[in-house]
């Protein structure tokens, strides 16, 4: 069972981050916006690692320009995210959003000199070309895109810049970089809301931010927690394949209960991101088992 322990809570982990669509539109749904419910659940939750953070000061005083980068790419790949999930088509959010493959793949390569192989570029070009159907295919010669559609690829390639500095970081505690991160948020979504670029709801009911609170403090924390716990104690390959369940949980509930629906076009490049991502894990698990031989 202990070897199992892990795979239980990553996986929990990841069904909770394709289910999150339904409480944050629920809170939205009660006046509070994307930003500002960035704002309330981030802060909450930086608040709770504050005294991780104030123990490890000294460390994260060390690696501030670290610290700094991390607090602004993951902030913003949790605010972007939020804000397209709360507002926008849960299934086509999170399946650009999943075009995490590409920008890790390009970003190892520029950034840590990592080799790209056969399969690498087979997986970088299957999620182009998913996300080149989803948006429309010819038709974005066009039309553009929409401001939910580049939020959500926006959020992608943050939170892939996110992770190579995780990486990059080995010597800062995780516990630390996860704070930043849920600070970076907070401190994000605080000055767009200081620059009016959507207002602060005051005329919302203590439900709200009651809701807004159980999400921040049980939701939310508990999914990343599980997702962080879980991708430590296992391979890389294993836990990616794993958190794929995200994507496959939201599609599944966005359709049971939102009603959402893909066209044909739609889905082929939906497919042709998630057999990315599956190329991308499976290709990290291949790797794995050679260097261990």
């Amino acid at each position: 069972m202990k070897g199992y322990f892990p795979v239980i809570v990553l996986l929990g982990a990841s069904v909770l981050w394709g289910l999150s669509w339904i409480p944050l539109k629920a809170i939205n749904a009660m006046g509070i916006q994307g930003i500002a419910l960035s704002f309330g659940a981030y802060g909450i939750i930086a608040l709770v690692m504050s005294p991780q953070l104030v123990r490890q000061r000294a460390l994260g005083w060390k690696h501030r320009n670290m610290m700094f980068w991390i607090a602004l790419f993951g902030g913003g790949a949790n605010l972007t995210f939020t804000y397209a999930l709360i507002n926008g088509e849960v299934i086509r959010v999170m399946v650009l959003f999943y075009l995490l493959p590409v920008w890790g793949v390009l970003g190892g390569y520029f950034f840590l000199k990592e080799r790209i192989d056969r399969w690498r570029w087979v997986g970088v070009v299957a999620a182009v070309l998913g996300a080149f159907l989803i948006l429309g295919g010819f038709k974005i010669l066009q039309t553009p895109p929409s401001w939910m559609d580049a939020l959500a690829l926006l959020s992608g390639l943050l939170f892939a810049l996110n992770n190579l500095l995780f990486r990059f970081a080995q010597s800062v505690p995780v516990a630390s970089k996860i704070g930043a991160m849920f600070y970076g948020c907070f401190i994000l979504a605080g000055l767009l809301l200081l620059g009016h670029i959507e207002p602060f709801p005051m005329d919302v009911g203590f439900k709200a931010w009651g809701a807004l609170g159980l999400y921040a403090l049980i939701w939310l924390l508990l999914a990343n927690i599980g997702s962080q716990w879980g991708v430590t104690h296992m391979e890389a390959g294993r836990s990616s394949i794993i958190i794929i369940m995200e994507l496959i949980t939201a599609a599944i509930s966005a359709t049971l209960i939102a009603g959402e629906t893909m066209d044909f076009r739609e889905y082929i490049g939906g497919f042709l991101i998630l057999s990315a991502a599956l190329i991308e894990a499976l290709r990290t698990q291949e790797d794995e088992t050679k260097e261990r031989e």
